[in-house]
């Protein structure tokens, strides 16, 4: 089916992280369809005055940007948090685009990262079964005799990801049948063939532990009986889990250290592989004492 009419518009989203941010944006304008593109960059303001000058220097450096077909820049004076900023931002452009590719300022791409998404989002459109696409994939072992180069997962990723408008707004933020899962077992079962830290995520999120937007969408995946769409070789490489980041607040080198250009075969008709969703889950497989803590603090 090959790219879209339309290219679908890039969101990045930043914060206090001059230096990551610096080599994001220099990976994404390697892509060759960088100067076709739109991007729109969304800078959150500072928590406090030990970050100004790092959100300072951030807006500088955004300020500047070129490569691009347009950039738009819309600069938070307040912060607002990247869950809040994430639902709010995503949620405007999908109002003006059917489709959208999102990032974050410490995930590096292939050149042809932007090729992949715009195709695997005119592909899976109206797939009511697949809810967002990704160019990464965590290092789980995919079996030998897996010949696709695209896999199903149920669960989203927050790490280069795309979706669409129809799929996006099907979202209950609120989560307001939360009640109804927290009491039901099997639910709980079933939510968790994406991994087992998915129902401790969901319980601290409803109860204001975490502010986590991910969490929340991957849910609403779940709650349409759909998938995450990974290529088996990944295109994004996490560079944020060096202690700086919102979410990971501890250094680890375990996070997209292959990234894969090439071209990757998609075939409409995909279906989710058992072995596979498998291999997923194992990799998300919560140690057996953290998981009895959660049995006691979530009753999962």
């Amino acid at each position: 089916m090959g790219l879209p009419d339309q290219l679908a518009p890039v969101i990045l989203f930043c914060y206090n992280r001059p230096e990551h941010l610096q080599q994001t944006v220099k990976h994404l304008q390697m892509n060759s369809l960088a100067s076709q593109s739109e991007l729109f960059i969304y800078a959150d303001g500072p928590k406090n005055n030990g970050d100004e000058q790092q959100v300072a220097q951030v807006r500088e450096q955004i300020a500047q940007i070129t490569g691009f077909r347009n950039v738009t820049i819309i600069a938070s004076e307040k912060n607002k948090g990247l869950a809040a900023s994430v639902i709010e931002g995503v949620s405007d452009i999908l109002t003006r685009h059917k489709q959208v590719i999102v990032l974050e300022d410490d995930m590096l791409s292939t050149s042809d990262f932007l090729s992949f998404m715009n195709e695997a989002l005119n592909v899976y459109a109206d797939r009511s079964d697949v809810f967002s696409v990704t160019g990464y994939t965590p290092p789980i072992e995919i079996p030998a005799d897996y010949a696709a180069d695209l896999y199903l997962a149920p669960r989203a990723s927050s790490w280069g990801w795309g979706t669409w408008a129809h799929k996006w707004a099907k979202a209950d933020w609120e989560v307001k049948d939360f009640g109804a899962l927290k009491d039901g077992t099997a639910s709980q079962r079933k939510f968790a063939e994406g991994g087992e830290d998915l129902w401790p995520m969901l319980a601290k999120q409803q109860r204001g532990v975490i502010d986590s937007w991910a969490i929340r969408w991957t849910y609403a995946q779940f709650k349409n009986a759909a998938y995450g769409l990974y290529p088996v070789h990944s295109k994004i490489k996490n560079i944020g889990t060096d202690g700086s980041g919102t979410n990971f607040t501890f250094s680890s080198g375990y996070y997209g250290q292959e990234m894969s250009e090439g071209n990757v075969v998609m075939d409409p008709n995909l279906a989710p592989d058992d072995a596979v969703i498998r291999a997923f889950n194992r990799y998300y497989r919560v140690p057996f004492l953290v998981k009895i803590k959660n049995w006691v603090k979530y009753r999962i």
